[in-house]
């Protein structure tokens, strides 16, 4: 599943939290009239933004380190899970020749022999 859409959605709901805070607030400082958003003033929208805004960075940072994490491995290891997946992606029909010893190798052939 994509993080970034999630991630992008957490950011939106902050910014338009925080919009929503500063016209509870400049409504309150310039009437008598004090108005809630759904029963939360501005105090509440502007925690209800920080939580957001820091939970999607933190969920950015998480993302960030599992993509960097097979980079930090070590090259034997690396190498190991290379050949595992090239093994993975030989036909059956090339693994088993492979192990009886059919198919010549470079430089073993008639022309060498031939010479003699």
């Amino acid at each position: 599943m994509p993080i970034l859409p999630i991630v992008d959605l957490m950011i939106l709901t902050a910014w338009t939290s925080l919009l929503g805070a500063f016209v509870l607030k400049a409504i309150r400082i310039t009437t008598s009239y004090h108005p809630d958003l759904f029963g939360m003033g501005p105090m509440e929208l502007t925690v209800i933004a920080g939580v957001l805004l820091l939970f999607a960075l933190t969920l950015t940072a998480r993302t960030w380190l599992k993509s960097r994490e097979y980079e930090q491995a070590s090259p034997r290891a690396r190498a190991a899970g290379t050949l595992e997946a090239y093994s993975a992606l030989q036909p059956v029909s090339q693994r088993a020749a492979g192990r009886r010893g059919e198919g010549a190798a470079p430089g073993e052939g008639g022309e060498a022999s031939a010479g003699g």
